[in-house]
């Protein structure tokens, strides 16, 4: 029995190491620009397929090192949607969709690579579906997505769907930088992940508000005739 759960331990230990060195070698270089051997060297794993044995595939792994990360942020999310629940201010609903990414990111300490390692799978097309579906089905983002779209009802089908892509890119790309920056020592704009997630919260409230200017697309002009016709 002592063996086997020796053994079981040191399975864990090991899967540990490899998602630790893949988080940080992603978000530095994109899983693209990572081979499995590398992130095995990184892991201090003599053996190349070990990867492989312990999480099938590269997506596999991707998968892996979001759940890691998804199932505390789905926590923090779920107190604050349900303090929220009721609410009819479109802000409420954006900061339950972005505290809790920045609350965890403040929790991680510096340095930190999951903001970078989302940002850089998100630009992946295949690995990008992996982490939405992870990610955006979790129920508390369900909820929070709800709620914000009841806030505004009047909201072209269209422009939601474009604002919530804008919403998307903003929110990551900013904690990314953020989280980029102080683990290079260098000076960010807000002094706390706290203050950083409260203007996140401001700017895209301010998006998701913001006025629909409708566009008038100019008659499509037949080509001018040649004088010969």
């Amino acid at each position: 029995m002592s063996g086997s759960v020796t053994r079981s331990g040191r399975v864990a230990a090991t899967r540990e190491r490899i998602l630790v060195a893949a988080e940080r070698l992603f978000a530095e270089h994109g899983p693209s620009g990572v081979s499995n051997r590398r992130i095995g060297q990184a892991a201090d794993q003599g053996n190349n397929t070990a990867v492989t044995y312990h999480f099938g595939s590269k997506a596999g792994l991707v998968l892996a090192i979001a759940r890691r990360h998804t199932e505390p942020i789905e926590e923090i999310r779920l107190h604050m949607v349900s303090s929220v629940e009721g609410s009819t201010e479109a802000r409420d609903w954006v900061a339950c969709m972005v505290e809790p990414f920045a609350r965890h990111l403040a929790d991680l300490g510096t340095p930190s690579w999951y903001a970078r390692f989302t940002a850089q799978v998100m630009g992946d097309l295949s690995l990008r579906r992996i982490v939405s579906r992870e990610a955006l089905g979790r129920p508390s983002l369900v909820r929070a997505g709800e709620a914000l779209h009841a806030c505004l009802p009047d909201l072209p089908d269209q422009t939601r769907a474009e604002r919530q892509d804008m919403a998307r890119q903003l929110m990551i790309h900013t904690l990314a930088e953020r989280e980029r920056a102080l683990s290079e020592g260098v000076d960010t704009p807000q002094g706390s992940w706290r203050r950083a997630a409260v203007g996140l919260t401001d700017a895209l409230t301010g998006l998701w508000l913001a006025p629909v200017t409708e566009v008038c697309e100019p008659a499509e002009q037949k080509p001018a005739r040649s004088a010969r016709s």
